[in-house]
């Protein structure tokens, strides 16, 4: 899934570093980036891999998702474990987010983590916000990036938009409720709000 857009034009400031939306999932990890394209990568049946087998998948796996990103990358924002939600292969994404988290940091990347309910407020205005609803918010306020329903790219371009805003280059206007939830985030020294 490959969007064209642009962030939005900044009146004499300088302009954005490159920011990156990251949702983690085994089988579609979300990627959105501020240079107007959004993407998922994921790799199906790591969950029923022998060990040996399932650490490899696992360590290729964040290998495309950084590789994907890119080491000139200058903020990502990535959402952080829901560890509320159980089912199939909760381990295995915690080992994933880690090992990605740590890629990323070894290149320097300032690298921020979002829980869920302030990316749905942030999307939506309300913190338990369907998928749907964050999909529906996406496709009209960020049409630009190209999600075709997916909501963890739905996800990552929530979180992208989130970067871009704290670091002063929103993409749109949102009310101040839903811009709230940048308030209530711990943000790299990157981000001077």
């Amino acid at each position: 899934m490959t969007a064209t857009a642009t962030t939005a034009p900044t009146t004499g400031a300088a302009a954005p570093p490159r920011v990156v939306g990251l949702d983690i999932s085994l089988t579609g990890t979300g990627i959105a980036c501020s240079a107007g394209w959004c993407d998922a990568i994921g790799l199906p049946g790591i969950t029923s891999l022998p060990l040996a087998r399932r650490d490899a998948a696992l360590d290729q796996l964040a290998y495309d998702i950084t590789q994907h990103i890119g080491p000139t990358t200058g903020l990502v924002v990535i959402e952080a474990p829901a560890y509320s939600r159980s089912g199939g292969g909760a381990h295995e994404r915690s080992g994933l987010w880690w090992r990605v988290v740590h890629r990323l940091l070894r290149w320097d990347i300032p690298v921020v983590e979002v829980n869920p309910g302030h990316r749905s407020t942030y999307a939506t205005g309300k913190g338990n916000a369907s998928k749907t609803a964050v999909v529906d918010a996406v496709a009209r306020r960020w049409p630009a990036w190209q999600t075709h329903g997916d909501d963890n790219a739905a996800d990552a371009v929530v979180l992208m938009a989130m970067g871009l805003d704290a670091l002063g280059h929103p993409l749109v206007d949102l009310p101040k409720a839903q811009r709230d939830a940048l308030t209530k985030i711990t943000w790299p020294e990157v981000v001077t709000r």
